[in-house]
């Protein structure tokens, strides 16, 4: 699984922009010092590319109010509501971030962009989508849930009985997750986001990369049920993570209770 979504950090700190926490070029530089320049085609009215400072004005002017992410992979459409070409496009790209734009919403799927020997930057390109908000898990129910992923994943893929071997590295970042998650530190999204939103996103992040090394781990020594339980020990962390990311990302949005 990617580490860093590009479609998280411009939700984050799109929404810190638009909750006044801070100014669109401070919100622009962040989004930027990931990927390089960004342009955004695809805005209505707006022909060819618009630089990403442009872009985000152009949307707060015709209605901005907020940003969500979507993290979907095949079989499980995180974060989605259609039309079915957005779809496929954001699950092949395994990322979008969705703007609220009046009563319309539209889709930024991002791509890398080259042009010639040294320009690499990234580029978004605008969807129309269906309006309504999907039904994605709250920061509560997701920071509980990864806290059970982290406890079952050290469960089986740490055993004790020297079925399954790993990369030293992998095995210290589990065992230290198990250890400290409780106490993450607070980092990780962009200003204005509550503490636990901080927390959750910082030890998901920890966890993608666990979830990276461990997928780039193969063992011949392995039987097919010890193969088939690590796969769905994977699996099972994959998807806690990205829904720990999508409800952190979204929790600025989430009603005051």
């Amino acid at each position: 699984m990617r580490v860093t979504h590009p479609s998280a950090v411009l939700v984050a700190w799109g929404n810190a922009w638009l909750t006044g926490h801070v100014g669109l070029d401070e919100a622009a530089d962040a989004v930027e010092r990931l990927g390089g320049p960004h342009v955004v085609a695809g805005i209505p009215d707006q022909p060819g590319e618009t630089p990403l400072r442009g872009g985000l004005a152009a949307f707060r002017v015709a209605g901005l109010s907020a940003f969500r992410l979507a993290l979907p992979t095949p079989g499980d459409p995180l974060g989605l509501t259609g039309p079915p070409e957005f779809n496929v496009a954001a699950i092949e790209a395994e990322e979008a971030a969705l703007l609220t734009i009046g009563d319309r919403t539209f889709g930024l799927i991002p791509a890398e962009d080259r042009r010639g020997s040294s320009y690499v930057g990234t580029r978004w390109t605008v969807h129309e989508t269906r309006s309504a908000v999907a039904d994605t898990p709250g920061l509560p129910e997701a920071d509980h849930k990864l806290s059970l992923a982290v406890r079952e994943a050290t469960e089986s893929l740490m055993t004790v009985d020297g079925t399954l071997e790993w990369r030293p590295e992998i095995a210290e970042a589990l065992g230290a997750l198990r250890e400290s998650h409780h106490h993450e530190q607070v980092g990780g999204l962009a200003p204005g986001y509550p503490a636990r939103a901080h927390r959750v996103a910082a030890l998901a992040g920890r966890l993608a990369v666990v979830v990276g090394l461990a997928r780039g781990t193969e063992s011949a020594t392995l039987s097919s049920a010890q193969v088939q339980r690590r796969t769905e020990a994977l699996r099972d962390l994959d998807k806690a993570v990205r829904r720990a990311q999508v409800a952190a990302c979204n929790s600025v949005l989430d009603p005051v209770r």
